[in-house]
């Protein structure tokens, strides 16, 4: 169950802050932050959602979606591939969160609201995130964090307000998909997506397609493999994703791996 005084909190958070737009993936983080501002704030509260060749249109869809269901106003702002990530390099996120966030500060002061926030959580700040500091730098809010509200309880009190996205998984955009110092291209792009999308469709919710050139290493959940490891069904996989453009379909025996391309990562 949800902690109550916790929810208090975080409430009052939004009363004090007055007006707020917030950063609207319609993940489990932002629609629980979108579907509290509202609550709170009313028409003083905005969600704005990034249109980017590298999110997914399932996602873009599904964020109108949720926004109408929330009841919250919607604003979208489209962005192309910023050059400076477009070699995708070690700080991309860094760059990517720098970039993004000042044009959703932008797009909010143009609407009239003086505060964006967030969805990073608790959780966040045991993880690799460097795009944290691009949030930190540009004073974004992030009320889960700032209240110190974890995953498992961002799940539980989004059950609890009946919101769709309780036991959505987590998701991240496709860049994540490309192994760091790779050129990005809207072709690659085009591919993951129809790739996961596909795979998604088979009932694997949690998946990734990686992109190594024209090799593609699908991950699925631990729990999902041996549903996976079925011949006829390797095959369909198989010949859909060279369908749409890989050469070589490859598995991740171990499974899905959260930012699993991390691990190229120089240590400091």
């Amino acid at each position: 169950m949800t902690d109550h005084d916790k929810l208090t909190d975080l409430k009052a958070y939004f009363e004090k802050l007055g007006t707020i737009a917030v950063a609207f993936s319609g993940g489990v983080d932002s629609t629980f932050v979108a579907c509290l501002a509202e609550r709170v704030l009313g028409d003083k509260a905005i969600a704005i959602t990034v249109d980017s060749p590298y999110i997914p249109r399932w996602e873009i869809d599904e964020a109108k979606e949720l926004a109408a269901s929330i009841g919250i106003r919607h604003e979208l702002v489209t962005v192309e591939i910023p050059e400076e990530i477009a070699s995708n390099p070690f700080n991309r996120c860094y760059l990517c969160k720098t970039a993004l966030f000042t044009l959703i500060q932008e797009k909010a002061r143009d609407l009239g609201f003086t505060n964006v926030a967030d969805g990073s959580n608790f959780d966040d700040t045991k993880d690799y995130r460097p795009g944290l500091k691009a949030l930190s730098e540009l004073r974004v809010k992030s009320p889960l964090m700032e209240n110190q509200w974890t995953k498992d309880e961002i799940r539980a009190a989004s059950k609890e307000l009946g919101l769709a996205t309780h036991d959505k998984p987590a998701y991240a955009c496709l860049l994540t998909r490309i192994p760091y110092d790779t050129r990005i291209s809207l072709s690659d792009l085009v591919k993951i997506e129809r790739s996961e999308t596909y795979l998604m469709s088979l009932g694997f919710r949690a998946v990734r397609v990686r992109c190594h050139g024209d090799l593609a290493r699908i991950e699925v959940n631990r729990n999902d493999r041996s549903k996976l490891f079925n011949e006829e069904l390797l095959d369909s996989i198989s010949e859909r994703l060279k369908s749409y453009g890989f050469k070589y379909v490859a598995i991740e025996a171990a499974g899905y791996s959260m930012g699993s391309l991390n691990k190229a990562i120089p240590a400091p």
